[in-house]
């Protein structure tokens, strides 16, 4: 447990360290994505552990990782060449 736990946190970092490195400009501030990316993933680690019991290692990490990637695609903006602008502006 203690294992899937560390290696979550660490997938969900550097899951999170890459989506902020590539969107930049979509994101919110640095530490909120890194921490809400480490977070997810323990999130879903736990989650896959709990739903599947003592399962492989492997499954548990990619249950993290849906979470995590789940958890970062929240904290997106919309880009700005993509925003409407409202008939009355």
């Amino acid at each position: 447990m203690l294992l899937e736990a560390l290696g979550s946190a660490v997938l969900g970092f550097a899951l999170a360290w890459a989506a902020a490195h590539r969107l930049a400009h979509r994101l919110p501030a640095r530490a909120l994505v890194l921490s809400t990316g480490v977070a997810g993933a323990v999130f879903g680690a736990f989650v896959t552990h709990s739903a599947l019991g003592a399962a492989d290692l492997l499954i548990v990490l990619v249950g993290a990782l849906v979470v995590s990637a789940a958890s970062l695609s929240l904290l997106l903006r919309p880009a700005e060449r993509f925003r409407r602008r409202s008939a009355t502006a």
